[in-house]
């Protein structure tokens, strides 16, 4: 049986940080379809806990509350995925990494190295920018053009290689691309020599994380990708099944 208030103030927090982690209070009824002054009680509360914080020009904003929450909940999110990452390891001989979206740049939280003598490592905290990486593009990919486009114009699509996008219309269709095809490519636009494929995890129709491998470009290339990206799929919908809320229970 779930709880009606508990329910309305995760509403809110998760309408915040569909606005970028700051909404004012019309947009968050917008998203919420709560009434005026449920809001306003449902935020004195999370106000009071450091979960919310009310900015000078009074519209609201996620709080340090959640920073202790979500550190935790990241490192226990790397544990449960180490035997997905393992099976992807399995299949494809190469590393492979888990990332999520922090802002505007994408944060690997958990991997599993090759057992090759030469293989890649994205060290774990690691913060990269999204438009040189598969995973980036995954995770990006999995939001309306109308939010990913704003990220790309804020960091600027600096040029890692020769093989980076740098273009706005170029990435957006490349974007386009991911969703059709259910996975992206990092062929060497990140660092030269390296190619990656991610596909998204989701929490049912939300992309909350990426899981990649990536190693150097002839082996990557050698693999066949449309068999390689299926198998990564079904692993990757396992394990955002584990991550998903149990309806009904309680």
């Amino acid at each position: 049986m779930s709880v009606q208030s508990v329910e309305r103030a995760l509403d809110v927090l998760e309408a915040l940080a569909e606005h970028g982690g700051e909404a004012g209070l019309s947009e968050i009824a917008a998203r919420t379809g709560l009434p005026y002054g449920t809001i306003h009680r449902l935020l004195r509360t999370l106000l009071a806990r450091g979960y919310v914080r009310q900015e000078s020009d009074r519209r609201y904003a996620l709080g340090g509350g959640l920073v202790r929450l979500g550190g935790v909940a990241e490192s226990m999110v790397a544990v449960w995925a180490q035997p997905y990452l393992t099976r992807m390891v399995e299949l494809s001989g190469e590393t492979a990494n888990l990332a999520v979206l922090e802002g505007d740049f994408v944060v690997y939280v958990a991997q599993v190295p090759s057992p090759r003598r030469l293989r890649m490592f994205a060290e774990v905290g690691r913060r990269v920018l999204p438009h040189s990486t598969a995973v980036g593009k995954v995770l990006l990919a999995g939001r309306a053009a109308g939010e990913a486009l704003p990220v790309f114009e804020r960091t600027g699509m600096p040029r890692r290689t020769p093989n980076t996008i740098t273009d706005g219309p170029a990435m957006m269709a490349e974007l386009e691309l991911v969703r059709a095809r259910g996975y992206a490519m990092d062929l060497g636009e990140e660092e030269l020599g390296v190619h990656c494929m991610a596909v998204p995890v989701r929490d049912g129709d939300r992309v909350v994380a990426a899981m990649s491998v990536s190693g150097p470009a002839e082996r990557i290339d050698a693999l066949d990708r449309e068999e390689l990206a299926e198998s990564m799929r079904g692993i990757a919908h396992a394990f955002g099944a584990e991550l998903r809320p149990v309806i009904g229970e309680g």
